[in-house]
């Protein structure tokens, strides 16, 4: 999905990653370049900028999945409250790069460093300078989403290595008000939408902050990140998917918080994800375990591919809002160096 339950809510955080417009190849491509960004930029600020309260809802594949959001901005300092309306109660807050995931049922607090490529917009990840080459941006009128006035985007792929998207943004604001994930034959696989929304509320600082301290009864967990890369770690990509860069390679552990466990996996899990500017696919290998990795498979939720397979001693997972074709050809370009 473009946004899952428990990433709900990468809706709103404030990554974007520029790359030189030096980069681009030619002239038309800069132009068209200048162009994608003045339409996505103005998105990009707007979740950043913006002080705005709503219920946000994500569909796709027979699921359903809703969260209350709340977002603030005091200066350079933002805020961030989300709460899940199904299934187990989570909670999220986030102040700057501090990032608090509480379960209340389990008495468990996840705390860590936000990582960027997990904020919002997941739209504008791995640089908007390169986004001409690979995709169409085109203007589609007007509409309404949540009681607000919205314009339309259409953004189509050049080749068929990836999915496209419709986007509406809040005319006054500029806020990315809903976005649908598109197949080749421009059907809907996933709708990620406000269905009511506040934009331009008084900041409620204290309603994040106050819970981020109240952690007494807790138990916390502070996984550690280790950044490294992939050539690093023994791993090579024989050759890379047009258009996708390798933008993040970390080692994180592989403890499930919010299932109780007390000890992580002796093994971490390495973890590479690779963009191109709109969509991003990650890479995880971890050792092989017989008794976890039971066999191959590929599965789909809404918009969202995976991938799992083995690969000699070690068993990879490639995941990503892409066709099911171009995981296989990260799956099948991953080798192991002698």
């Amino acid at each position: 999905m473009l946004l899952r339950p428990i990433l709900a809510l990468t809706l709103l955080g404030t990554f974007c990653g520029f790359v030189s417009a030096a980069d681009a190849p030619g002239a038309a491509t800069r132009g068209d370049s200048r162009e994608v960004r003045g339409w996505l930029m103005r998105i990009h600020e707007a979740a950043g900028r913006r002080n705005f309260q709503g219920t946000f809802v994500v569909s796709g594949g027979g699921a359903v999945s809703s969260s209350r959001i709340a977002h603030f901005c005091e200066g350079s300092n933002q805020f961030e409250r989300i709460e899940s309306l199904d299934g187990q109660a989570r909670h999220v807050f986030r102040h700057n790069d501090l990032v608090h995931t509480v379960w209340p049922a389990s008495r468990v607090a996840l705390v860590e460093q936000a990582q960027s490529l997990t904020t919002f917009p997941a739209l504008l990840q791995g640089g908007v300078d390169r986004i001409g080459e690979f995709y169409e941006v085109n203007p589609q009128g007007s509409d309404r989403v949540a009681g607000h006035e919205a314009n339309v985007l259409t953004v189509k792929p050049r080749d068929s290595l990836r999915f496209g998207y419709r986007l509406w943004s809040d005319k006054a604001s500029g806020l990315l008000l809903r976005a649908d994930v598109l197949n080749e034959r421009s059907e809907v696989l996933e709708t990620s939408a406000f269905s009511e929304v506040t934009i331009g509320i008084k900041p409620q600082t204290d309603s994040v902050t106050v819970p981020m301290r109240r952690l007494d009864g807790y138990r916390i967990v502070r996984p550690s990140l280790t950044a490294t890369r992939l050539d690093a770690e023994g791993w090579a990509m024989r050759q890379l998917v047009p258009g996708f860069r390798e933008v993040s390679c970390v080692k994180r552990p592989m403890e499930s918080p919010a299932a109780g466990n007390e000890e992580a996996a002796a093994e971490p899990v390495l973890q590479t994800i690779f963009s191109d500017g709109l969509t991003y696919v990650s890479v995880f290998i971890e050792p092989f375990n017989p008794q976890r990795h039971l066999r191959s498979m590929r599965t789909a939720v809404g918009a969202t591919q995976t991938l799992m397979r083995r690969h000699g001693d070690w068993w990879v997972t490639v995941v990503g809002d892409v066709p099911p074709a171009t995981l296989l050809m990260f799956a099948n370009g991953l080798e192991r160096k002698k």
